[in-house]
């Protein structure tokens, strides 16, 4: 069975349920995925095999980054270009409107999750509620955009934006806020998930090439999505406390730079073998994620 992250391209047409499933029939490992991406879309999809899906929520936890087509004077039920049409505007603004208004959609910002969603509300996931006709009020959360430019003018049609955000952010959504902003109606075209935490399109691999290479050529080590992390060591006697999944004493540390470094750090035996994740607790590190 394999231990580690394979970086997949996911293509049109296919669910994230189903990469995973494609991946564990041809690795035979157990697996999982790091944040579902809709069907229509495309993008990173890394999936987690064996002993890494333990650090599967490190992974969504990471920033994420997406090109997406805004399409104005046009929204949709779905908010993306695969619903129907349910209001339309004459009002298209210009690009210093556009320019004007993005700087908004920085930082902490508040969303509604739309209703052609897989947030579950009563034990129903709200796309059903969509499909039945019911309309739901559905709870606001709180996401953050550390970055928003626009790549590519298509005026007056619209424009391509590249967004960087948090988990839990609706690029749909987004794009019907900008239009909702602007005065008009707007919905999302395109989709592209170009980066997920250390993940990247450059260091990705289709489902095809998949099933064409040897896997050990794309299998990255659990360590690599979490570089973030602060890195410490312990010493050959600190071994038998990291083996047992104990409650580690600080003076059996060999490397460490706690100073600046807040927890959780990325915990390793004497040789250079990763244990897990550990956070501190008085004199110790305590184990958060065991990874041996």
């Amino acid at each position: 069975m394999y231990s580690g992250i394979i970086n997949i391209f996911k293509e049109k047409d296919y669910s994230s349920n189903d990469a995973v499933q494609i991946v564990k029939k041809i690795t035979k490992s157990k697996a999982g995925h790091t944040g579902t991406l809709d069907p229509q879309a495309t993008g990173v999809l890394p999936i987690c095999l064996g002993r890494a899906t333990k650090i599967a929520d490190y992974i969504m936890d990471g920033t994420k980054e997406y090109v997406a087509k805004v399409i104005l004077g046009t929204a949709t039920d779905t908010q993306d270009s695969h619903g129907e049409v349910i209001a339309s505007s004459g009002h298209i603004p210009g690009m210093d409107d556009v320019l004007a208004i993005l700087p908004k959609f920085l930082g902490d910002v508040v969303q509604t999750p739309p209703m052609y969603s897989a947030i579950k509300v009563k034990g129903k996931k709200l796309y059903e509620y969509a499909r039945a006709g019911v309309e739901v009020e559905r709870k606001q959360r709180q996401i953050n955009i550390s970055g928003i430019d626009v790549l590519r003018w298509d005026m007056p049609r619209g424009f391509v934006i590249r967004v960087a955000c948090s988990k839990g952010t609706y690029i749909r959504t987004l794009c019907a806020d900008i239009g909702e902003t602007l005065g008009t109606h707007a919905h999302m075209g395109k989709l592209i998930r170009t980066r997920s935490s250390s993940f990247t399109v450059a260091n990705s691999v289709s489902l095809a090439d998949l099933r064409e290479i040897d896997i050990a050529k794309v299998l990255l080590p659990i360590e690599s999505a979490l570089s973030h992390l602060p890195k410490v060591s312990v010493s050959e006697g600190g071994y038998k406390y990291l083996q047992n999944g104990n409650k580690i004493p600080l003076e059996l540390v060999d490397a460490a730079d706690f100073s600046g470094h807040p927890p959780p750090y990325l915990v390793f035996d004497h040789e250079g073998k990763l244990g897990g994740i550990f956070t501190v607790d008085n004199d110790f590190l305590k184990p958060q994620t065991m990874l041996l």
